[in-house]
């Protein structure tokens, strides 16, 4: 909510200093105006992802979870090219289940820290542990440990793309009715398929 407010303020702000001041200096804010509006709807992008964030931590507990593994290349078993991280499956312990980054917006920073060739123990350590709500098989929640391990920071949505669209043929991993309930509640979409075949 302050980016939201806070880049059209600043925006506001440096227009009404450039009009008292020399025509050259408008051009010298320039950079700011421009970034300050891309900043401004891509907060407002945000906002459909943090109610569905929402959605997710009202149906799922959070969990700690230390050494998940992760990559920055495409996983072998993930439909989606992309960064990744590799949970176990709830119905199946010694199955892993790959979750993809597939809306790249806010990855950056979760890129920077996911193992790689480049990445450096100190930034790896920022997401140790992982905190986690959710099912792998549909959709969850990614945090890193706040100050201290005691509270989530840096918040993302990661979901199996068929979750939202309807174009893509699930998977069921073996989960149970009770299960697509938790996800359905949850806000995964398309699961009449999986409820109506047999587990």
């Amino acid at each position: 909510m302050a980016g939201l407010l806070g880049w059209p303020g600043g925006w506001i702000a440096l227009l009404g200093i450039s009009t008292y001041t020399p025509n050259w200096v408008v051009w010298i804010f320039m950079p700011y105006f421009i970034y300050g509006f891309y900043r401004f709807f891509n907060q407002l992008t945000y906002f459909p992802w943090a109610f569905r964030m929402r959605r997710v931590l009202r149906e799922y507990p959070w969990q700690l979870l230390e050494g998940v593994p992760s990559g920055l290349g495409k996983h072998p078993e993930a439909r989606d090219d992309g960064i990744w991280f590799e949970f176990q499956n709830p119905a199946n312990p010694k199955e892993k289940i790959p979750l993809v980054f597939i809306k790249h917006q806010r990855s950056y920073w979760w890129m920077k820290r996911l193992d790689g060739p480049r990445t450096k123990p100190h930034r790896r350590a920022q997401i140790e542990p992982l905190w986690f709500a959710g099912d792998p098989r549909f959709l969850s929640v990614v945090a890193a440990p706040g100050r201290g391990g005691k509270a989530p920071k840096r918040f993302h949505m990661l979901y199996q793309r068929p979750a939202f669209d309807s174009r893509c043929a699930p998977e069921s991993w073996g989960a149970t009715p009770a299960d697509l309930e938790h996800a359905s509640r949850a806000g995964a979409r398309n699961l009449d398929a999986l409820s109506q075949s047999p587990v």
